[in-house]
């Protein structure tokens, strides 16, 4: 899905594939000396926002409706 950022002003926001918008996951080991433990951290791909800027996406939404760049 498509979203614009009103703070940016830019329409390439997705949902971060890593956390699944979340902000944060769960590692199941927390190391090798302690398996088992799971640990919650923050998701640095999003710097834990949920959402990433992607330039390479070309769908443009204008009046006229939601077009794809060739």
């Amino acid at each position: 899905m498509v979203k614009r950022d009103i703070k940016t002003n830019r329409n390439n926001i997705k949902i971060c594939p890593r956390c699944k918008g979340n902000g944060y996951f769960k590692v199941p080991n927390k190391s090798v000396e302690e398996p088992g433990k799971e640990v919650t951290v923050q998701c640095p791909m999003c710097k834990s926002e949920g959402e990433i800027y992607d330039p390479n996406d070309d769908i443009i939404i204008d009046v006229d409706g939601t077009h794809r760049m060739h």
